[in-house]
């Protein structure tokens, strides 16, 4: 399959339904207005070209499993919000203190500091008020999945990750400390994407398993990669400068292990999620392409 052009059709689907969520006049949403610089920052941040790998994961694991129709995107675009949230937050100078992100100027810059703290607030609590929006769908598994979103985001996951990141900069750190970071700062999120569109189709347990060790897999991954762009990487192409990672002394793979085996291990967990799909029919060869889209990416 293309899947540079299966990517750009999803996306495009995924920003559709974010630009309704999340419409210019107040009068459209039927929602209390809000102020027009929260509105802006928002806006700035979430259509700034991100590749929408975590909403797309959700899309792709919910038809592989026999999931129809649109009641995905919420919970898509839910995971997409709750992301952005997080980038916008740790480009403030109180964390990573990043000018730019996707080539653009990052949200504190353009609107301030406290409005880009605010912006965040408002898409995280954002992608839980879409998620709970009364649907005609089963609410134990609205729940359970919100549940496990809420887990994946907070203390548990992508927070408690970042939290580890910031505390071991400068510092000599072991290969647990490392990967505790990844795959919580990045891979929770990305599995959580994934284990959402399997329950919200209707996946049985069995399935739920192999694709629960398949996102395990590609979030760290992801994060490998990530690491490693940040050292070999160009800056045209990432949209913002590489070699912060050395400069700040953060823990990364390459930092412990070099290019060459992070380059090793994220190949091996690829291979090693793609074979745990090789079980099931065509329906997962859109989950296949992007474990491997992951590691071949250049941004």
């Amino acid at each position: 399959m293309d899947i540079k052009k299966y990517l750009q059709e999803k996306k495009e689907i995924v920003d559709k339904a974010l630009e309704n969520y999340l419409p210019n006049r107040t009068e459209k949403s039927g929602e209390a207005g809000f102020p027009t610089s929260l509105r802006k920052a928002i806006q700035h941040s979430l259509f700034s070209g991100g590749k929408r790998i975590r909403p797309i994961l959700s899309v792709a694991a919910f038809e592989a499993v026999g999931g129809k129709g649109d009641k995905i995107l919420p919970f898509a675009c839910g995971l997409e919000m709750i992301h952005t949230y997080s980038l916008i937050h740790d480009d403030l100078p109180a964390i990573d203190n990043d000018d730019y992100r996707r080539g653009k100027p990052t949200c504190h810059k353009v609107f301030g500091e406290a409005i880009g703290i605010l912006a965040g607030d408002g898409l995280l609590t954002k992608a839980f008020e879409l998620m709970t929006k009364p649907s005609s769908g089963d609410l134990a598994v609205i729940l359970d999945i919100v549940n496990e979103i809420a887990r994946a985001s907070g203390i548990s996951g992508m927070v408690g990750g970042q939290v580890a990141d910031i505390e071991s900069e400068g510092k000599e750190v072991d290969f647990p400390t490392v990967e505790y970071i990844h795959t919580h700062k990045t891979g929770a999120l990305i599995l959580a994407s994934v284990r959402t569109g399997v329950k919200l189709g209707r996946g049985d347990d069995e399935t739920l398993k192999a694709f629960t060790r398949y996102g395990e897999r590609i979030g760290l991954a992801f994060q490998i990669v990530d690491d490693i762009l940040n050292v070999e990487g160009k800056a045209e192409l990432l949209g913002k400068s590489t070699g912060s990672d050395l400069f700040k002394r953060k823990a990364t793979y390459p930092s412990l292990l070099g290019l060459e085996e992070s380059r090793r291990r994220a190949t091996e967990l690829m291979e090693s999620a793609i074979d745990l799909l090789n079980p099931f029919g065509p329906e997962v060869e859109p989950l296949k392409e992007i474990a491997r889209f992951i590691i071949l990416r250049e941004s």
